[in-house]
This record gives C-alpha cells, structure tokens and sequence, in this order.
C-alpha cells in the first residue's frame, strides 16, 4: 500500500508538471505497466483530481485547470532539491538567512522519515573556495522589488550605485539622476546577479548588476515586455563587457592588452574582472587574485598575445612562470646544489 501511494503522488506531480503526458511515457517513468497507470488515474478520478484523458495516436492524460495539489506534495528528488536551494541562497542573497532556517523546517516536519534522514544528510558549510570571484551578496528586500517590478511589467526607477556601493547624493559631483528601466529578466550567472532591462529615456538595452541596484518607489507605470530570446540575454550578460563588473577586493589586482574582442574575452573572464574595449580587435582586461603568479597564469589561459602588462609585479611574475617552464624541459632541470 506504501508503494502504492507514493506512486500516485508521482503520478500526481508528473501530471502537474507538463500540460499533456503520453501514457506510455507515463508508465515509462513510473517503472509500471501502461495498465497499472490506468488504475492509478482512476484513483486519482475517485480522489476528485480532474485528470482528463488526451486522444491520439497512443493516447494521454492531463491534469485539468482545476486540479490542485495537496499542500507540499513533493517526490524525493524534489524534496531534496529544494533542501540545497535553502542552504545555498544565503550564499548569494542577505537579509534571508532566519527564513531559510524556518523553511527547511517546515518542510522537514511535513516530509517522511526516509525523506527527513536524506535532506539531513545535505547539510550544507560555506567554505571560502580561493578562485571564487562572486558579487557581494544581494539585499533580499532589493531582490524582491526588482523582481516584483518584472512580475507586474511595471517599470522600475533606481540609483545605481558606484563599484564601491555608494550611490551619490544630490549635490555630489558624481550625482546622476535615477534611471528609469523596463525590467525583463534576472539573470545569474558566474555567482553574481543581473538586471536586463530597457532604459526609457534612452530606448537601449542595458544590464545592471543587482548589488549596485538601489530602488526607489513607488513602482513606475506599467508596460509591454518585448520578447528576449536566450541568444539575446547571452549577448546582454555573458558576452557584454559593460555588465558592471568590477575588480574584485585582491591583494594583487594586474591588467594587461588583450589581442582578443571584448565580448570574447567578457564571455571567459573570471568574476570580478573587468573587460574594456579598445577597438574591435584587442581589449583591457584587469584580474585580481591572492599571488601574482596567479593572476598571471588567468592571462596566460586566453592564449593571445599580451601588451601593456601593469604592474611590474605582475611582468615579474611572467618572467619567472617563463624560467620554470624553462626548467621543465628535460634538458632544463637541474638538480639543485646542496647548501
């Protein structure tokens, strides 16, 4: 009878999960017989789920309009899912971290013995990895205003503030006035998150980092979202070296002239690098990290041709990645004079 029950509700979350289902596809993911999947869908009829059958070639089902599920009903790997989505938020958004720990109990309460051991067993522990060149975390408050303004198509008005997050005051040199966007999409990528969003005044599309975002209400007017496929939004957020990117806090920050386009070298660069264009052929591109010889091994990895390479601790660095690999020809090694 377990088995039983936990295969309808299976069912019932593969039925809510697409518009149609063919029943072989069905029982195909069920691990049952086409015939097993008929008596299931008669259960859930006599339960009051609306499952209506689907004519054509094989035939299928569907969930109707009406239909709604129980609360919390979740498959295992759903249950395990949104377990890691809890623990791993914080890492990227503040202001949330009391919510996350009253979530993931509440849905340990409603989950089954089995269920409750396995997402305990995904504890997670932030540990600082070296080559993580993430954003600031994000304010949950600003995450919800922007993301609410894309939900209602209602345009969003906001300071933008300055790589050090400060966003000037009337009155400072550096003042702008708030920008006035059409928000479209919230786009995280490379552990930093992004507005694609269409200025009003100005009729261009623009990508703004999220951290630097300080909304200003009341929500704007509404308005018509225009169509972004995924090539656009790649175009706008991985491959735009304008996407408010800013050098990471490292103890050695170095930057050097690439013989590669700036969206090439956007598209590939660590988090917390910054890409700026020249011409079409070459761009500027400034990495940090925790040694020299580190940041000079990020730029060896584009292989192209380097110019212009800042500071001298950094073409010291390269010298000295030079006479190693030097080194390590088998007629350079040499073993070392006792002291």
């Amino acid at each position: 009878m377990a088995d039983t029950s936990a295969r309808i509700l299976r069912l019932l979350s593969l039925l809510d999960a697409r518009v149609d289902w063919p029943g072989g596809e069905l029982a195909e993911r069920l691990g049952v017989s086409a015939r097993t999947v008929r008596r299931d869908i008669d259960t859930l009829r006599e339960l009051g789920y609306p499952v209506e059958s689907v004519t054509g070639p094989g035939g299928g089902y569907r969930l109707g309009a009406v239909g709604k599920l129980p609360p919390l009903m979740l498959d295992d790997d759903q249950a395990i899912a949104i377990a890691l989505a809890l623990q791993t938020a914080p890492a990227t958004v503040t202001g949330i971290d009391d919510a996350v720990a009253r979530a993931l109990t509440t849905l340990r309460q409603v989950m089954p013995a089995r269920l409750r051991v396995a997402s305990e067993g995904f504890e997670i522990t932030a540990l600082r990895n070296y080559w993580e060149f993430s954003a600031p975390p994000i304010d949950v408050a600003t995450l919800q205003a922007v993301g609410s303004t894309i939900r209602t198509s209602s345009c969003l008005r906001f300071d933008y503030a300055d790589p050090d997050g400060r966003a000037p005051a009337p009155g400072d040199a550096d003042f702008r006035p708030p920008l006035d966007v059409e928000p479209h999409h919230l786009v995280v990528w490379a552990g930093r998150w992004y507005l694609v969003a269409r200025d009003r005044n100005h009729a261009t599309w623009g990508t703004y980092r999220v951290d630097r975002i300080r909304p200003k209400n009341p929500a704007g007017r509404p308005f018509t979202p225009a169509p972004l496929d995924p090539e656009a939004l790649n175009r706008l957020v991985v491959q735009n070296p304008d996407r408010g990117d800013t050098p990471g806090q490292w103890q050695c920050v170095g930057t050097a002239t690439l013989a590669l386009p700036a969206d090439v070298v956007a598209r590939w660069a660590p988090g917390g690098s910054v890409v700026a264009p020249i011409d079409r052929h070459c761009c500027r591109l400034t990495i940090g990290g925790w040694s020299w010889a580190g940041v000079a091994g990020l730029f060896i990895t584009f292989d192209t041709d380097l110019a212009n390479v800042e500071p001298s601790e950094l073409r010291d660095a390269f010298a000295t990645i030079r006479r190693r690999l030097e080194l390590a020809s088998p007629a350079g090694l040499r073993p070392r004079r006792q002291e």
